[in-house]
């Protein structure tokens, strides 16, 4: 059927009123399509919020004729790209597009769709804009734009829709103009320039001194600040057992504990501790299993809930972070366990196999420090694509040259 629409303006132009009909038909088949468009749910941040408001009864976009927002590319014909892009969505994002039946269109919704918005400078992560992954046909600036834009964005489109015409198909292609940090080079180009004018302005200056010894320069009065009444600091009382009923029971089980970031680990600074200050300990790296699933699973604990897996890096170590509560009792413990950097490849046992749900708090923490979790079934990057190079929370890593984003 496409191919006999292709060649009807080759059969019926050069024949007498047969270019009328060619226009009758683009008429009713722009007409048609142009009001019972299929948007392709797309949101990826806050302007899928007002997309979504866009489709409520307030503002009801199925005045226009898009009334069907479908889940399948196979049965849309318009992307909608309510939010930031990022480089892993890039190759799914063109697989929805090239699955989507043609003829097939994009809108580009928001600062950070269109150009990256305020997340592309000093991020490792964020496209600078969309076009750079498939052809958009309409720009909706703002952040975020409000319904009525994207309104005005539906009926821009449905124009470009109804001038298409089957004697010519209208020519789609992604940017493929380098992106550069405008922002960057547009600051070492100031500094240059501050540098010429810094020498002449010197010169200036001490001529002038010379001609006008008596000067003196033009002093900005102090201003004086305000000053406030210190706020003390509300301590919300003690939630759960007692700290020093905890501290007690743990040290007696595992007394080569330390507390972090106080001198001593006894009673009395336990005792001295604020009522909402959690009990932080250093775990050595061979005590890092035993000691986790004890305190969930012995009954004066019952540390069932695992909040986060995460990680910081110091100076020389790496400390892997756990923090833990009890649904219980609703206490909280801290654990905290040092691996140095001299390690090729730091490693620390999983726990996975005690919390289920570290899988996906050490897969995140492997992603950004590079932290190898022993008995993980399944370590793989979680936000960054395969083949991203380096690890970007830590402190050596270098960000890449924006010129050479892979898209």
């Amino acid at each position: 059927m496409g191919i006999v629409i292709e060649n009807l303006p080759k059969l019926l132009d050069p024949i007498p009123g047969g270019s009328k009909l060619i226009n009758t038909v683009d008429y009713i088949a722009n007409w048609a399509r142009s009001n019972s468009i299929w948007p392709l749910v797309y949101g990826t941040s806050c302007c899928a919020i007002e997309m979504m408001s866009t489709g409520s009864s307030k503002h009801d976009w199925a005045r226009f004729g898009w009334e069907v927002a479908r889940a399948t590319p196979r049965q849309a014909d318009l992307i909608i790209l309510a939010g930031t892009i990022v480089e892993k969505m890039a190759d799914p994002l063109r697989r929805l597009y090239d699955q989507m039946p043609a003829p097939k269109y994009v809108i580009a919704m928001g600062a950070c769709t269109i150009s990256g918005g305020p997340f592309f400078y000093d991020n490792y992560s964020v496209v600078k804009g969309a076009d750079h992954i498939i052809p958009v046909d309409v720009y909706i600036p703002g952040c975020p734009p409000r319904p009525e834009a994207l309104l005005y964005g539906i009926m821009e489109l449905q124009k470009i829709m109804c001038k298409e015409t089957i004697r010519e198909t209208r020519k789609k292609e992604i940017n493929a103009v380098p992106s550069i940090d405008a922002m960057t080079v547009a600051v070492q180009e100031w500094e240059a320039e501050l540098k010429g004018k810094e020498a002449g302005l010197k010169e200036e200056a001490k001529k002038y001194k010379e001609e006008n010894p008596d000067y003196k320069p033009f002093k900005q009065p102090r201003k004086i600040v305000e000053k406030f009444e210190k706020v003390e600091r509300v301590i919300h009382p003690e939630v759960g057992k007692p700290k020093t009923e905890l501290f007690e029971k743990l040290l007696n089980q595992f007394p080569f504990l330390t507390l972090y970031d106080k001198e001593e680990t006894n009673m009395e600074t336990v005792e001295a501790m604020k009522a909402d200050e959690i009990l932080d300990f250093i775990l050595p790296t061979d005590q890092y299993i035993p000691v986790i699933n004890f305190v969930k699973k012995n009954a004066d604990f019952q540390m069932d809930l695992l909040l986060v897996v995460t990680a910081v890096d110091w100076l020389d170590h790496y400390d892997v972070i756990v923090q833990l509560t009890s649904t219980t009792f609703k206490h909280k413990l801290f654990f905290r366990t040092p691996i140095p950097k001299d390690d090729d490849i730091p490693e620390i046992e999983s726990l996975s196999q005690i919390y289920p749900t570290a899988n996906w708090h050490e897969r995140e923490t492997y992603d950004f420090f590079g932290i190898d979790f022993k008995g993980h079934p399944d370590l793989r990057r979680i936000f960054l694509w395969e083949g991203f190079e380096g690890y970007p929370l830590r402190k050596d890593f270098k960000h890449p040259e924006i010129i050479a984003r892979p898209y």
